[in-house]
C-alpha cells in the first residue's frame, strides 16, 4: 500500500533485519513474479555491499536488487516523467560548464557583466574562463538542489544582475529541464491523479542516508501518495534532539537576539549531549525535517551497554545526556582503554598507514573475530 514509513534505530544491525524481514515478505506482483526485483536507495557503494551480505544473511539469499544513488534513482523518474529526455542533461554541471565558456565571451560587453570583463582581462590561454565557468557552473547546480526558488525567480524575469541574465542566456536555447524544473513537473503530475506514471515500482526503500537535502526528501514524500515509500535512517538518540544547540550557537543567538541578558538560561537553549549538538547539526536538520511528514514512524532503538570508553559516549548520545553533569564518572581504566583513538597524521596517506596498522594490531589480538565474520563471508 502507498504510504510513508519510516525506521530509525541506533544500530545499522537492527535496520538491516528489519530490512531483510520486510523484503523476505514480496507486496502485490512480486508475489506472482519471483523476477519482480526490489529498489534500494543508498549513499554509498560501501553500503551497498555490506547491506547486500547481511540480506543474504538473514535471508539466505540476496538478488535482483538495485541500489541506486539518490541522484540517479531520481534522474530514472524524471526519465519517466519525460522518456525523450536526454541521456546527458545539459544542465550537468560538466556540461554546463563548457556552455557557460561559450556564452560569457558574447556577455562580457554587457551591462553588469563589468566585474566578469575585469576578471578576463590577458586571458588568451582561456584557463581564467574555464576555471570561472566552472565554478559559476558548480554554484548554479547547488542553486537547482537548495534554493529552487530563486532559479525560478531569475527565469521569471524577476531579477536583473549578472548571474540573473546569466542562467537566462542558459535556458534560451535549451529549454529549461533541469533538476529543478523536473522536480516541480513531478510533483505536479503525482498530485495530479488522472496523470500515471509508468513503470513505478511498488515500493522504495531508502536506507541508511544519514541526510537528504529537501530537493530529495520531497520528491520521495511525494511519491508515498501514489507508492509505499520506506525510510531506513540511523539516528545516534531516542530523545527528541532537534532543538538542541552548541555552545557557540547559544552565544550567537544570545548576541543576535537578546540585548542585556546576563545569562545564557534565560533563553532557555538546551544542549543536550554537547558532541551531539557540535557536530551534529546536518542530522539535526534532517530529523527536524522529517518529524513534520505525515508518517508511520518505528522506533527501534538497541539500550548501549557501557564496557569502554567508545559505548559511553554512544551511551550518553542516546539518552542525550552530558558525562560531565552527571554523577557517574567514567568507570573505566582510560590509559588502557583503546576504543577511542585520536592519530595525528601529516597527510592523507600516512592516515590510511596508520588505519591499516591499527586493524591488523586488532586482526591479531582478536583472531577468532577475523576468523568467524572472513568464513561467514565465503559462505
Amino acid at each position: 500500500m502507498p504510504g510513508l514509513n519510516i525506521f530509525t534505530s541506533n544500530r545499522l544491525e537492527i535496520l538491516s533485519r528489519q530490512l531483510s524481514g520486510i523484503i523476505g515478505n514480496p507486496v502485490g506482483s512480486a508475489l506472482f513474479s519471483p523476477l519482480s526485483g526490489e529498489i534500494i536507495v543508498v549513499q554509498s557503494k560501501g553500503i551497498e555491499r555490506w547491506l547486500s551480505m547481511e540480506l543474504a544473511r538473514h535471508n539466505n539469499i540476496s538478488a535482483n536488487i538495485f541500489f541506486p544513488f539518490p541522484n540517479a534513482w531520481l534522474n530514472e523518474i524524471f526519465k519517466k516523467l519525460i522518456p525523450d529526455m536526454p541521456e546527458e542533461s545539459l544542465f550537468d554541471p560538466d556540461v554546463m560548464t563548457f556552455r557557460i565558456m561559450d556564452i560569457l565571451p558574447e556577455c562580457k560587453d554587457r551591462s553588469g557583466f563589468e566585474s566578469i570583463k575585469k576578471y578576463l582581462i590577458d586571458d588568451e590561454s582561456k584557463q581564467k574562463l574555464f576555471q570561472l565557468s566552472e565554478k559559476i557552473s558548480e554554484t548554479f547546480d547547488q542553486y537547482l538542489v537548495f534554493r529552487p526558488e530563486i532559479i525560478f525567480k531569475w527565469e521569471e524575469g524577476k531579477e536583473d544582475h549578472w548571474q540573473a541574465k546569466l542562467w537566462r542566456e542558459l535556458i534560451s536555447d535549451k529549454g529549461n529541464q533541469h533538476r529543478a524544473w523536473l522536480r516541480k513537473a513531478l510533483i505536479q503530475k503525482i498530485r495530479n491523479r488522472s496523470d500515471k506514471i509508468s513503470d513505478l515500482p511498488e515500493r522504495i526503500f531508502i536506507f541508511g542516508i544519514s541526510y537528504l537535502p529537501p530537493f530529495h526528501t520531497q520528491v520521495f514524500v511525494e511519491l508515498s501518495g501514489i507508492v509505499q515509500i520506506n525510510f531506513f535512517i540511523l539516528n545516534p538518540c531516542k530523545v527528541y534532539w532537534a532543538d538542541i544547540v552548541s555552545d557557540k550557537e547559544k552565544n550567537r543567538i544570545k548576541k543576535k537576539y537578546v540585548e542585556g541578558v546576563s545569562a545564557l538560561d534565560d533563553l532557555h537553549l538546551e544542549t543536550g549531549n554537547r558532541l551531539l549538538a557540535s557536530m551534529g547539526k546536518q542530522g539535526r536538520d534532517f530529523f527536524e525535517l522529517i518529524s513534520g511528514f505525515d508518517c508511520e514512524l518505528y522506533e527501534l532503538f538497541e539500550d548501549q551497554a557501557e564496557h569502554d570508553m567508545l559505548s559511553c559516549v554512544q551511551s550518553d548520545i542516546l539518552y542525550l545526556k552530558d558525562r560531565e553533569h552527571a554523577e557517574n564518572k567514567f568507570l573505566i581504566n582510560t590509559e588502557t582503554d583503546t576504543s577511542i583513538q585520536v592519530h595525528s597524521c601529516h597527510s592523507p596517506m600516512r592516515e590510511i598507514e596508520v588505519l591499516h596498522d591499527n586493524l591488523l594490531a586488532m586482526f591479531e589480538k582478536k583472531p577468532e573475530t577475523w576468523t568467524k565474520r572472513h568464513s561467514r563471508n565465503d559462505t
